[in-house]
């Protein structure tokens, strides 16, 4: 009898983790990698790298060097975030920091125990700052677009650039409210009102995340900041405490963030370095777990700013808060009060699995803070898809479409200031010799947060862009502002009075053979600029132009030949003397990589300027504040000086004029929670077809607390024809009317209030109609 031969039946293959299921829900799967995970790992979860890139894992020329990363991460637990791969080894274009972010990812896929991936974050204050990126306008610049839909596509853009370089997470919007001008980081922000901050915010949020969907490989994280307070600095110093009440800080700070994360949904948020009523803000429970994740109902994660738990003791090189004993203290406070991550190397959180094992801290408040930055690796699709095409990076990066966007975005940003007798726009073909004098014609204007772009152009090469053979342009660089002037140079040394008189009398030389001048002044970046530590300095006393500026101005002025000033700056600065002295006033901010060529668009009259002013500018630095949303009593005036500012928030000419006329309310009574509309007939009344931005302000005439004297509340931005005329509607609603009432309600009170619309904060470009509000 024969037997049957044994059959060798293969042995069954395990199921894969629920983790490693593309499709489970992400929730889900983040439950299941939690359970799996030490403690170890999860505090590796916490942890990022930066600067530290170079003894871990690249060479000496910023390349993936895996000895190196294998010998660093030997204990398999992996690694939260690696921070900025784009400056490794000096710097890295759009190939090569997507070949690095690959090698990388793949490193951490393979070589940890579970196959965590990393997250990669970059700096994308006004496009990714990495080498070849598109360089758009400062924030401030944005500001004065009044211009949202721009915005969001400003950023789609960069996001793009970002993720096909393999970016996840962008260290920005800052929806900072600026409110005091001698701070260094105005430029980074999008002005003095927390309307106008909101909706750009909103529009920034968008243009990053898209519709949330990541795995598209085109959208990346969106981190709003500062939270919260960090754009009023006590005596406009950079980290100084914020010393504002709790009402304010809801209406005027924190207002900005509610809404960029309610309608635009920001999956990331960094704390702010300052405190608030004696609680620095990576130590604030109440700032981070009562006020943002319940009643904001924030689910996303915290990241801390560049050292900022080390400062909850002392950091010596530049200050501390002194409210921890030392490093683990500092971030026992941070873990308690909910900052998910330490960034940009590894420090304080290094103590996490010291703290647990020693009862200090539990283990599920790593699993509380851990859980939600895994929840985004899965969304993102790191764990399935997480690799990018260096082929695709490096041919859309810095492409063509991007600068063409980024000129329209600078040439809306140039604000028209002044404009005596009509002297703007020149006309070419009665002029033959233009002279273009001062320190900042023929130099890089960027601003802090800046890459390398793949082209940029000054104001000098702009003008001769333009101009070609038609008429002869020359060049003096008449002062200097600082000697260098990189935003990346710690010391700071102001120009010699003997050059600059030198330079001052050549550029009298040559501007005595033009017909016309145009000078190019303001300050440069290192005299506005973040101050991070003692060596590196960009907060100010005064605002006047620094060095031998205003005597340059008054020389050209002798001459006795029209002149054009252009002025580029991350700050409002008091202007007086030049106001005194010259016709023209352009305010340009940092206009980006296309400079020259929107100064020469809008110089020549090709582009009809409509910039506004997102910040008002005050007379000098004794007059601060000087924000347009004050309280009544706030402003009664100063022994032998005026009390208004130079240029009022929302201010800005054209070269056209508008007619605004017939406003009317569609309802004139409305209860508390009813809404009406405002509507105005708006004509261009002259020769060139312009754009002029309507904005509404609101103000509650008698309220149980004190209301500022007017709040932005709608704008509108119009193009029109010659003679043509339109009807511009804003909205009234309840949220426009409401604020924090005597009890600390956000209601809407009954009485009547004050509607008013024109084209800037200024009582004298304002309709004023009456609202009655009834119970």
């Amino acid at each position: 009898m024969k037997t049957k031969a044994a059959v060798a039946t293969p042995a069954r293959k395990s199921a894969p983790p629920a983790y490693k299921n593309p499709s489970l829900p992400s929730a889900r799967r983040v439950r299941d990698l939690l359970s799996r995970m030490t403690l170890e790992e999860k505090a590796a979860q916490m942890l990022c790298v930066w600067q530290e890139k170079a003894q871990k894992l690249v060479d000496e020329k910023g390349d993936f060097d895996l000895a190196k990363a294998k010998k660093t991460f030997r204990d398999r637990r992996g690694l939260g975030q690696v921070g900025r791969p784009s400056d490794a080894g000096g710097g890295k274009k759009a190939r090569a920091m997507a070949e690095l972010t690959n090698a990388i990812q793949k490193f951490f896929l393979e070589n940890s125990r579970l196959g965590i991936p990393v997250m990669f974050h970059e700096e994308c204050l006004h496009g990714h700052a990495a080498p070849d990126g598109t360089s758009f306008p400062q924030p401030i610049a944005l500001g004065a677009t009044f211009n949202p839909d721009l915005v969001e596509c400003l950023f789609t853009m960069t996001a793009l650039e970002a993720r096909l370089r393999g970016a996840h997470h962008a260290l920005t919007p800052v929806v900072d409210v600026a409110r005091e001008p001698r701070w260094g980081r105005v430029e980074e922000t999008y002005g003095e009102d927390p309307y106008l901050v909101s909706r750009l915010g909103v529009a920034a949020v968008r243009g990053f995340q898209g519709d949330r969907n990541f795995r598209d490989k085109r959208h990346i994280l969106a981190t709003l900041k500062h939270f919260v307070g960090h754009g009023q600095p006590e005596s406009g110093m950079n980290c100084a405490p914020a010393n504002v009440s709790e009402r304010v800080l809801r209406e005027t700070f924190l207002y900005t963030f509610k809404e960029a994360l309610r309608e635009a949904g920001a999956v990331t948020i960094m704390a702010s370095y300052n405190e608030i009523d004696g609680v620095p803000s990576h130590a604030n429970k109440w700032l981070l777990r009562d006020v943002l994740r319940k009643e904001m109902a924030f689910k996303g994660f915290i990241v801390s700013d560049y050292y900022a738990i080390w400062e909850l003791g002392y950091r010596p090189d530049t200050h501390g808060h002194f409210v921890a004993k030392d490093k683990k203290e500092s971030c026992k406070l941070a873990v308690e009060a909910g900052v998910n991550i330490e960034l940009p190397d590894p420090d304080c959180y290094l103590s996490l699995v010291e703290l647990v094992k020693k009862g200090v801290l539990k283990e599920s408040q790593l699993d509380e803070l851990v859980a939600p930055m895994l929840f985004w690796k899965f969304e993102m699709g790191l764990f399935d898809d997480p690799y990018v095409d260096p082929e695709e990076a490096d041919r859309v990066v810095g492409c063509e479409e991007h600068c063409d966007l980024a000129l329209v975005a600078a040439q809306e940003s140039i604000t028209l200031l002044k404009n005596d007798n009509n002297v703007a726009p020149l006309d070419l073909s009665k002029i033959k010799t233009i002279a273009v004098i001062g320190p900042n014609a023929n130099r890089t204007l960027l601003g802090g947060y800046s890459g390398v772009p793949k082209h940029e152009v000054t104001v000098l090469e702009g003008i001769k862009a333009k101009v070609g053979k038609q008429a002869k342009v020359l060049y003096s660089e008449g002062c200097k502002i600082t000697i260098g002037g990189s935003w990346n140079e710690d010391k700071v040394v102001p120009s010699d009075p003997e050059e600059d008189r030198k330079q001052i009398a050549e550029a009298i030389r040559v501007a005595k053979q033009a017909d016309v001048i145009v000078l190019a002044i303001g300050g440069n970046e290192q005299t506005s600029r973040e101050a991070w530590n003692l060596q590196h300095m960009g907060d100010r006393t005064g605002l006047d132009l620094i060095g031998r500026q205003d005597a340059l101005v008054e020389a050209m002025a002798k001459l006795g030949k029209p002149i054009i000033a252009f002025l580029f700056n991350g700050r409002p600065l008091s202007i007086n003397h030049l106001i005194a002295h010259v016709p023209v006033i352009y305010e340009c901010w940092y206009l980006g990589q296309e400079t020259g060529h929107a100064v020469a668009s809008v110089l020549f009259g090709d582009f009809n300027p409509s910039g506004k002013l997102p910040i008002s500018f005050p007379r000098s630095a004794g007059h601060l504040p000087v924000f347009y949303n004050y309280k009544p009593s706030a402003r009664r005036g100063y022994l032998f000086d005026d009390v208004s500012p130079l240029f009022a928030f929302g201010f800005g000419l054209s070269y056209t004029t508008f007619e605004i006329k017939n406003p009317r309310l569609t309802k004139k009574k409305i209860a508390t929670k009813g809404s009406t509309q405002v509507q105005v007939d708006v004509t261009n009344t002259g020769k060139r077809e312009g754009t002029e931005v309507l904005q509404l302000y609101i103000r509650d005439l008698v309220s149980s607390v004190t209301r500022p004297i007017k709040e932005l509340k709608g704008f509108k931005k119009v193009r029109l024809q010659p003679g043509e005329t339109t009807t511009v509607t804003l909205d009234i609603t309840p949220d426009a009317l409401s604020f924090y009432d005597v009890n600390m309600k956000y209601t809407v009170e009954p009485g009547d209030f004050a509607i008013m619309i024109g084209n800037s904060s200024r009582d004298a470009d304002l309709h004023k109609l009456t609202l009655q509000v009834t119970q």
